[in-house]
């Protein structure tokens, strides 16, 4: 289990007791202190004291990607397991992931439902773990691929040789997370996820994802495209863009920046068939099939949008994730 720690005194108490509640004993705790000046230590210092199975790292602050491959460098199990310091792990979490990865020796990397708690109203949060959760098999965790990351990274456990083949996390990619998922799934690494919630996940003010720019929205598109780039955009392949609302538009610029030709726009609604954006003409579904060869974007926000696209591209004969991939 990686647990990388950063003055979370607050929330480290019920974390450390949810692990030592684990109904599965035969595992090692890789604590690292990344530099706290608050009660952390002292309370990592006590749980090693007690629990022969914590490992503490102690190391002066170099942010989470430097803490999460420093701590890497530690493991000696065959399989790693993922959790922050506000969170909270079910007694059966360590036990149900690790009879899942041994039953099923395709899976690399396996996630499980989480729950989200804490005082912050984040009705975004919630509907994106509540999305999270409904993806449980590699198909379903695929084509949502670019949508957002499908598998929450406090929930994670995979292969150690994963990890290995990865190469750890990247310092410079944004959000260090979904970028290792991204460069997984460009490896042939299978995904799966535990339907049960076997994770507490606390939503606060202070995370991560909300005070720091390395998960921007931009920084996100920015790996999206990457790996699209590097995967089925290949070299000189156009895209159609379905959607020309500020999701679509978004995408168009990145792209067109990166060098990749938006041949059109798709949409619906009858004010913007015939519009132009950006000099490229927007065109009604009857229209995607003229584009023979090119890569079909999603681009699509509003609820159940990108369902009924999705059913309308097949219907046109395109195939998911080879013709059209989903994006948001």
């Amino acid at each position: 289990m990686l647990l990388p720690v950063r003055n979370a005194q607050a929330t480290l108490g019920d974390c450390l007791e949810s692990l030592s509640a684990q109904t599965f004993p035969d595992f090692e705790l890789i604590a690292l202190d990344d530099g706290s000046h608050d009660a952390s230590r002292a309370l990592l210092e006590a749980a090693a004291r007690r629990d022969p199975r914590v490992r503490l790292v102690v190391e002066p602050q170099r942010g989470i990607v430097a803490a999460l491959n420093q701590a890497l460098a530690h493991v000696r199990a065959p399989l790693i397991a993922r959790m922050d310091a506000d969170d909270v792990a079910h007694p059966e979490r360590l036990a149900l992931q690790v009879l899942r990865l041994a039953r099923d020796p395709d899976v690399d990397l396996l996630g499980c439902g989480v729950r989200v708690i804490g005082g912050v109203r984040n009705a975004g949060l919630r509907a994106y773990a509540e999305w999270s959760n409904r993806l449980l098999s590699h198909d379903d965790i695929t084509r949502d691929l670019f949508v957002e990351s499908p598998l929450v990274h406090p929930s994670w456990m995979a292969r150690k040789e994963a990890f290995a083949d990865l190469g750890g996390y990247r310092e410079d990619a944004g959000p260090e997370d979904y970028d290792l998922l991204l460069r997984a799934y460009a490896r042939g690494m299978r995904f799966a996820k535990l339907p049960e919630i076997l994770l507490d996940w606390r939503d606060s003010e202070t995370r991560l994802t909300r005070c720091d720019p390395r998960y921007d929205p931009d920084r996100f598109r920015e790996r999206k495209i990457e790996a699209l780039v590097a995967g089925p955009l290949g070299v000189g392949r156009p895209t159609v863009i379905w959607g020309a609302g500020p999701i679509g538009k978004s995408w168009a610029k990145d792209l067109r920046a990166r060098g990749v030709e938006v041949r059109a726009f798709i949409d619906v609604h009858p004010r913007r068939i015939g519009q132009r954006i950006h000099g490229v003409l927007v065109a009604d579904v009857r229209a995607a099939t003229a584009h023979a060869g090119a890569l079909h974007l999603l681009a699509l926000g509003q609820p159940g949008a990108r369902e009924r696209a999705r059913r309308l591209a097949r219907s046109l004969g395109l195939s998911e994730l080879d013709d059209f991939v989903a994006v948001a």
